[in-house]
């Protein structure tokens, strides 16, 4: 399908187009005209990845200046499916005729999964996979190899070094695995081939990570131009982002690992010292003239990951103080020693950053000054050691990144020692948590930098929250509703059981026998009922425990059991996987079968339950957060002060968004279907309903809130026999060419000129 909007001729590589997807592109492309930021919610399985990808490729070809696309996705499997609709729209506009010719887009991730050397690509941990690499890149490794020729190198990466840019790729979209296919048929390493091409690549697709990690974005990003369009899909979770990004936490582990690190890095300085002297007197010498310059010949992948000093800070002269490197390692043991006595704490501790710095100056008279410079310092030294097993300084690196961000940043952050790692207070196991508060701190530069940065997801509403939070003025700020055919999905509000006994997650009542009896009910009613499968979701592990517990007991299980498999998603990654691939065979052999997970869990975010895999979602109680988490107070406090935003508010929002994506797993579509059930009498409050994402909200009518069990299981069975009656697409396609025919009479809005269907 070829159309304009306003002047800009757009290619979509599909026979028919959505409403909302038409207005999803007028409000992107009024977003990027503006030069400015955008926030747009879009519903599920609309059609979301193509239409921003469809527009913005017309935008980039068709005015001057060829804009970068920097398009930033949660998980390597969403990074994949965003390529592999690119791939596809530059296949369609290249058979439209599109001069798309030196078109280049590719993928970016780690080297555990680009990885084809023959021995290193079979471990197992992405962290040995790193060191092992190192060990055969380093330009100092190389130069050894060259001397005395008996150090193994990879030769991967020894071709990419031979090959001009031009050389490089040839002009197309490659997802992860065409990429690999491509370095290992021509004997060159994908993860640095894809490191080379950013400079020339017109979209680039990689993880959130890669733009808000000041300890990655160094490395990755610094290069893009200011006109480059940043879009994060998915960033209903972009504060949590944020704030993880630039947060540390240090156990007793870490700091015993980190005095090992430094003997060794101290016995490192002593060989050097007495091998190559001069090296470190050159190093000293450039640590006068600033870190910048001592910094601006690092191997790019040969840092410790540290967080990123203001300019102005990079361009002053590195103190005295730690400037040579034996003051330097005596310095890193007076820190650490001074970390494992504050350790030593019966009670919680929580002070700001300038209290923690007052107290450590008073004493052992270490400077603010030093301790901001620590971790680039680390990174030099290392270097100049021609270190290149990091995962031995891992620890060490922790230490110095908690010293450079605790003296860079006085508001924003907290310090924080507890007695105890976690919901144990039985195991004495002290932390120290360095918690940021302030989500805006790691995204602002993002804002500052980039002209056009565009937020979407299917779940931001309430979306007023974002702009308080990120601190920045969106120019569009649009959520928009999904045009449907028929009702392919059927959100219910359930507050009772049978017995109307009203049910809730609330913390009063959720281990209540008859709640647990009424929560169990209406899984087997809804086992008994709905075909395939069904994925329910709770509001923590520890309550999906002591619920399932309760429900072995009184014989909840069993009677599940007689209708579907059970599988449970558990914190271990590995294991989780395992279930979700037997669920997956059970719905596909007509077994039919139940996922027990839970909300914020690995289930809950970026896994779809497509069609068979998902007829019915239930959200037993309101996902929101441990209330008693010190870190969540300090948070919660900053906001109400920073920017006016109330605890419960929070809290309210931050369960609803939460609660939106785990329903929101069932519907991937609009030739698919699905029940979302909500199992709280909390979802009945209008509250409570008006932070649930507009698509949503509008299909929550009268009849479907307040429910019994039973009532809403004649629902369910009124629904399913409605969806299962054969269906004709031309119906559902019936909305769409009624947008088709608008767009054709220049009607509506009015900036649309033209459009013709290819048959």
């Amino acid at each position: 399908m070829r159309f304009y909007i306003d002047d800009l001729p757009v290619i979509f590589p599909y026979d028919y187009v959505y409403p909302e997807q038409y207005q999803y592109m007028c409000s992107l492309k009024k977003s990027l005209d503006s030069k400015g930021h955008g926030m747009l919610e879009m519903p599920s399985g609309t059609g979301k990845t193509i239409s921003l990808l469809s527009l913005i490729i017309a935008y980039q070809q068709f005015y001057p200046g060829r804009r970068k696309l920097v398009y930033c996705s949660r998980t390597v499997p969403e990074i994949d499916k965003a390529l592999a609709e690119l791939k596809r729209l530059i296949e369609y506009r290249r058979s439209q005729g599109c001069e798309d010719k030196d078109f280049v887009g590719l993928g970016l991730t780690s080297r555990k999964n680009l990885c084809v050397h023959p021995t290193v690509s079979k471990e197992r941990k992405g962290a040995v996979v790193d060191a092992r690499c190192r060990q055969m890149t380093a330009s100092w490794v190389r130069d050894k190899a060259r001397t005395e020729g008996n150090i193994e190198l990879c030769d991967f990466f020894e071709k990419i070094q031979t090959l001009e840019p031009s050389e490089l790729l040839p002009a197309g979209v490659y997802t992860l695995e065409d990429l690999t296919d491509y370095g290992r048929a021509n004997g060159i390493c994908p993860y640095y081939l894809s490191r080379r091409v950013i400079p020339f690549a017109d979209v680039i697709i990689y993880s959130f990570h890669y733009m808000l990690d000041p300890k990655v974005a160094e490395l990755v990003s610094k290069e893009f131009d200011r006109d480059s369009i940043i879009v994060f899909d998915e960033a209903h979770n972009i504060d949590s982002i944020c704030i993880d990004s630039l947060s540390i936490d240090i156990n007793q582990r870490t700091l015993r690992a980190s005095t090992e690190s430094v003997e060794r890095l101290s016995e490192r300085v002593s060989e050097m010292k007495a091998q190559n002297s001069e090296k470190l007197r050159t190093e000293y010498e450039s640590l006068v003239d600033g870190l910048r310059d001592a910094l601006a010949a690092r191997d790019e992948d040969l840092v410790l990951a540290n967080p990123i000093l203001p300019d102005n800070v990079l361009r002053e002269a590195v103190p005295g103080s730690i400037r040579k490197a034996e003051h330097f390692v005596r310095f890193l043991k007076r820190f650490i020693e001074y970390l494992k006595a504050r350790m030593r704490v019966m009670h919680v501790v929580a002070e700001t950053t300038p209290s923690f710095l007052h107290h450590i100056r008073e004493i052992t008279y270490i400077e603010r000054k030093p301790l901001r410079f620590c971790a680039e310092r680390l990174a030099s030294l290392v270097r100049t050691l021609e270190i290149t097993d990091l995962e031995e300084y891992g620890a060490l690196a922790r230490v110095a990144s908690f010293a450079t961000l605790c003296s860079t940043y006085e508001t924003g952050f907290v310090v924080l020692f507890e007695p105890h790692e976690g919901a144990n207070a039985d195991i004495t196991n002290p932390v120290l948590h360095l918690a940021c508060l302030d989500a805006a701190i790691a995204i602002k530069p993002v804002f500052q930098r980039f002209h056009s940065v565009i937020i979407t997801s299917g779940t931001l509403s309430p979306m007023d929250m974002y702009p308080k939070m990120l601190e920045f003025t969106p120019v569009v700020q649009e959520s928009f509703t999904m045009t449907l055919a028929r009702q392919c999905f059927a959100p219910l509000v359930v507050t009772r059981g049978s017995d109307q006994v009203t049910i809730s997650s609330k913390f009063e009542v959720r281990n209540d026998p008859a709640v647990v009896r009424n929560y169990g009910n209406l899984l087997i009613e809804v086992a008994r009922s709905v075909p395939d499968g069904i994925v329910a979701f709770f509001p923590s592990y520890l309550y999906m425990e002591s619920i399932v517990a309760m429900w072995n007991e009184n014989g909840v299980l069993k009677d599940v059991w007689k209708h579907k498999l059970i599988f449970v998603e558990t914190p271990d990654a590995a294991e989780t996987s395992v279930a979700l691939q037997n669920y997956r065979t059970a719905c596909n052999n007509g077994r039919g079968a139940v996922l027990l997970s839970v909300a914020r869990g690995k289930v809950s975010e970026g896994i779809d339950f497509d069609h068979n895999y998902g007829r019915a979602v239930i959200m037993f109680g309101i996902p929101y957060q441990y209330t008693e988490s010190r870190i969540l107070k300090a948070r919660l406090e900053f906001m109400r002060e920073a920017h006016q935003i109330r605890e419960n508010d929070f809290l309210t929002f931050d369960a609803l968004r939460h609660a939106s994506q785990c329903i929101g797993r069932v519907l991937r579509g609009k030739t698919d279907y699905g029940l979302m059930i909500l199992a709280d009498k909390r979802y009945s409050r209008a509250d409570k309903r008006s932070k649930l994402p507009r698509w949503i909200g509008t299909c929550l009518t009268e009849t479907s809130l307040n429910l019994s069990t039973d009532m809403a299981i004649s629902l369910v069975r009124k629904f399913l026999k409605v969806m299962a009656q054969p269906f004709d697409m031309q119906s559902q396609l019936g909305v769409s060419m009624w947008a088709n025919e608008h767009i054709v009479q220049h009607g509506g809005r009015g900036d649309i000129a033209a459009m013709e269907v290819d048959s």
